[in-house]
This record gives C-alpha cells, structure tokens and sequence, in this order.
C-alpha cells in the first residue's frame, strides 16, 4: 500500500489508515471477536497506519487495539492516539451515553493542560499494553464541541501549557509528530496561526460533500508543511448510503438540504458510471496537503467492500461536476 509523509516528521504512513471509533462500540456493539477480525482484515490488506483515543468506547477501543498490534513488528506500524479526556471511573449507573454501546465504566474530564496531556498518555500506554505512541493528536478541542466561551478555556490551556507537553514528547523521542483531531476547520486555523502543527485529523470537513477545508485550511497546510489525515470520508454514512430514508449526516439525520444535495450527487456519480462511494473515498486523497484517509468499521466486509471501491480508477475530471452540490 502507497505511504505518504507526516508533514516534516520522519513518519510516513499508509495512505489508507483505520480508524478505531467502531471497534470501540460506537452507536452500535463491537464483540471482541469481530474487533480483532477487522483489524486482521485491515492488516491483511495493508493498511499500517491506526488511529485510536480514550474516548472511543472510554478505553475499549485503546485496549483492543494494543491487543492486537501487541505482538505485531513494531516498526512496521504506525499508532496515533488522543489527548484532551481524562478517563474517570464511575458506577454503572454514571456511564455517560455519548454513542458508544457497551463502553468500558468510566466517565469523561475535558483537560488540555501540561499536566493532564502527560496523564493521558501515561494512562494510553498502559491501556494499550504498548511502549510507543506515534502521533498524539489534541482531540476535540473547539466550538464543535465545547460552545464558544468554554472553548476560550480550552484553547488558553492548550496554548499556555498542552503545547508545550507535546513539544517536550516530540523533542524527547516519545513521539514523532502532534496535531489536533477535530471536527472543524477554525480551530484548526486558529492554532497553527500561532504554533507549528506537524499534522491533523480533520473529521467530516474535506469531503465530497463539505469542503469547508478548501477556503483556507489546504493552502496553509501546506504551506506549513502541516500533513491532513481525514476522518469522515462518508460524512457519517450518506455518502456510502446515498440519500436514503433514514440516512446520516454529521452524526446525526441528514436533513432536506443535504438529501438533496446528495440526490444530485448521486445522479452525477449514476451518470458516469462511478459509484458514488467510491468517488467519495478517491476525493480527499487528490490533495497533496492529505497524508491518509482514515477506514472505521467494525465489519471486515465492510472494510473490504471500502477497500475495493479505493482501488477502483475515478477519473479526476468528474470531481467539477459534483461542485454544484457541495458545502463550502
């Protein structure tokens, strides 16, 4: 499988990464079995690069995945992770419902200081049962997630003390490369407009669909030298479904306006004999900004079904005609 760059660092990853949100359980159970089947299915195809955090499935996901690559080559491989949660153990009854089925019994402490970045990846190491973290990405942080005015706390503490963490990881060997991993795009340029980012995951924001990242974000990723891995390469599932009943968008429904922009889509995709997943999963990977694309699922037909589609020819001349539907 083709390998990009980290942006400066001395890490190149899969084009193709696998993102480890669903073997965690979310919106839906994962049993043990089926997790480390994907994952074998993931790495049977090539794929080397994988994408974890606390968060998904409060630990499940880290755990599963340190489970797995545990006796893999350690060089072989490259693992991200996330800080910006502190996992805190709560009774049954205290297990807050944020999407994931079956989670491990713990609740959720937004931190982005000095300290607590430390915390949480001594706290990843030992639920991954693993000695290496590659990339660490600041999950989360910004108005998606937290509103405006708890967002100035947030982005205060990352800025007067989480950076300096990531730095002293990154400068010690810990790590090789730090970035946010996010939903959206202003957060994003709001840091690197004040400190060097060796890359993001930006989830949902550069696709086929909404391509708000094309406004600013890609030139200056670039022009930093600031690597993208994108998440969400299907914006929650409609891109793959098409503009069904009962059809996802951004977590959630799709609403008239984008079941219709996708119904446009589709007949553009039916027009030129492309499916229109597959245009989907070849849009992200044309920019020279984008280092990996990310998989999650918990289904190993999925992810080849997914991988198929990837390895189908999608020429690049179509893209233009799925601008009139877009999201900018």
């Amino acid at each position: 499988m083709n390998k990009r760059r980290i942006g400066r660092a001395a890490l190149d990853v899969t084009e193709i990464g696998f993102g480890g949100a669903s073997v965690g359980g979310l919106y839906r159970s994962c049993p043990r079995e089926a997790a480390m089947e994907t994952l074998q299915t993931a790495w049977d195809a090539g794929i080397r690069y994988f994408d974890t955090a606390p968060f998904y499935g409060f630990g499940l996901s880290e755990r599963r995945m340190g489970d797995f690559l545990r006796d893999k080559p350690r060089d072989e491989y490259v693992l991200s992770t996330k800080v910006g949660r502190l996992l805190r153990p709560v009774p049954d009854s205290e297990i807050p419902d944020h999407g994931y089925v079956d989670p491990l019994p713990f609740a959720v402490d937004y931190d982005y200081s000095y300290d607590a970045i430390m915390r949480s990846v001594e706290f990843s190491y030992a639920r991954l049962g693993l000695n290496r973290i590659d990339i660490l990405f600041v999950h989360d942080i910004g108005v998606y997630t937290h509103g405006v005015e708890k967002t100035k706390v947030h982005f205060r503490q990352l800025m007067e003390s989480g950076l300096k963490a990531l730095d002293e990881l990154k400068s010690a060997g810990a790590i090789a490369a730090y970035g946010l991993g996010v939903n959206e795009v202003q957060i994003c340029l709001d840091v690197m407009r004040q400190a060097p980012l060796d890359c993001n995951l930006l989830a949902g924001r550069y696709s086929l669909l909404d391509r708000s990242a094309e406004a600013e974000l890609l030139a200056l990723s670039e022009k930093q030298g600031t690597s993208l891995v994108i998440g969400g390469v299907f914006n929650s599932g409609i891109l793959a479904t098409g503009p069904v009943a009962g059809a996802n968008f951004d977590y959630g429904p799709a609403s008239a306006d984008i079941l219709a922009r996708v119904a446009g889509m589709q007949r553009v995709a039916e027009a030129k004999g492309i499916p229109l997943p597959a245009a989907a999963l070849a849009f992200p990977l044309r920019s020279p900004a984008v280092a990996a694309i990310l998989l999650g699922t918990a289904a190993p037909a999925s992810l080849t079904r997914n991988l198929d589609l990837l390895s189908m020819a999608v020429p690049d001349s179509v893209f233009a005609d799925f601008e009139p539907f877009t999201i900018r």
